[in-house]
């Protein structure tokens, strides 16, 4: 990962903070996701990292860059959210075991699940294509899921020192505490993670897909609205999984995830309807279901991590307020004939909003 360098930058004018702060409002939005797993606690910790600068920007010495400045207000305002909060996982981080297509499904809405973030949130393309890279690494599904089994203090230290490469010192006076805390903080955040399993690095970016990946997805489109499971099963590596929040249940390998969506999910052929968008720099597609008067609504937002190999994860969230945030419609209507639908008219292009 490359540091992105922290000069310090001439203090501007009181009445011009507004204006040249708001440059770094959307990596500091990145940055508070990652902390929290939420898209809406970001959005709120952002305000509130912004209020509180300009609050304060009187004491502002010009001693570090205003980058900088920010990221530590950042920073202090997500662990203060934390306290006292349990962590955000996905079904196959609560530690339970695979489901068999057959088990009932068992829905938790109590459980503060992780949500995925539209790419549009984070994605800078002005920004220099290392930064770039590093920014699309780190905000990957598997990566935001594993920071999750990290206490927030160990997290935090762990984004500022291996995401932004601040030094032990920069982090140990943002956070107020010692090089040595610090260095430990560290050192136990990285055992902890590999605990949690190591993270597939071999994931491709929804930007950067081969053209033997994007008919993949286009086959993949085509399959749900053809219900057509056999295809679907031969798409899913043999330790692929599936899980689906709010419901606990999660699924591993191409015949159990094709009995699931077979015997499970209630729509039949010409049923689902698929738009394209990215989450998390990946794939993900909204999927509609048609409803008794013809139309389609939103059932669940689905991000798909793809390897070489094929679908390796699904994560397919029930969450339906996720639709508006990805910009996705509120309805697709029928069409004279559906049955005329092909992959690419199903599978329509829609970038997050």
């Amino acid at each position: 990962m490359t540091r992105t360098a922290q000069t310090v930058e001439a203090a501007p004018a009181e009445a011009d903070f507004p204006q040249v702060a708001d440059r770094y409002r959307r990596e500091l939005f990145a940055h508070c996701y990652r902390m929290t797993g939420s898209v809406h606690d970001a959005e709120d910790l952002v305000q509130e990292t912004y209020l509180r600068a300009w609050k304060a920007y009187h004491a502002f010495e010009n001693r570090s860059s205003l980058r900088t400045w920010l990221y530590r207000i950042a920073t202090n305002t997500c662990l203060t959210s934390l306290e006292g909060r349990n962590r955000r996982p996905l079904p196959v981080g609560l530690g339970g075991p695979s489901a068999r297509p057959g088990d009932d499904l068992e829905e938790n809405h109590e459980v503060p699940w992780l949500e995925p973030v539209p790419d549009a949130m984070v994605g800078d393309e002005r920004a220099d294509p290392a930064e770039l890279a590093v920014s699309r690494e780190t905000i990957r599904l598997a990566f935001v899921a594993a920071l999750q089994f990290l206490p927030a203090r160990q997290r935090a230290v762990l984004l500022l020192r291996d995401v932004l490469r601040w030094s032990a010192a920069e982090v140990a006076e943002a956070m107020q505490t010692s090089t040595a805390a610090v260095n430990s903080l560290l050192q136990r955040a990285h055992a902890q993670l590999e605990q949690a399993g190591p993270l597939d690095e071999t994931i491709a970016d929804a930007s950067a897909l081969t053209a033997q990946q994007q008919a993949m997805l286009e086959r993949y489109v085509a399959a749900f609205w053809e219900k057509d499971v056999d295809t679907l099963v031969t798409m899913f590596t043999q330790d692929a999984i599936w899980e689906m929040p709010p419901f606990l249940n999660w699924y591993r390998g191409p015949q159990d995830i094709g009995k699931l969506i077979g015997e499970h999910c209630p729509g039949g052929r010409h049923d689902m309807r698929m738009i394209e968008t990215v989450a998390n720099g990946q794939p993900a597609f909204g999927l509609y279901m048609r409803t008794p008067e013809g139309d389609f609504r939103p059932f669940h937002l689905q991000v798909l991590s793809i390897g070489p190999d094929g679908v390796r994860h699904v994560a397919a969230f029930f969450e339906l307020s996720l639709f508006a945030k990805f910009g996705l419609p509120e309805s697709l209507p029928s069409t004279a004939d559906d049955s005329a639908l092909d992959a690419p008219a199903a599978g329509v292009a829609c970038g997050a909003g």
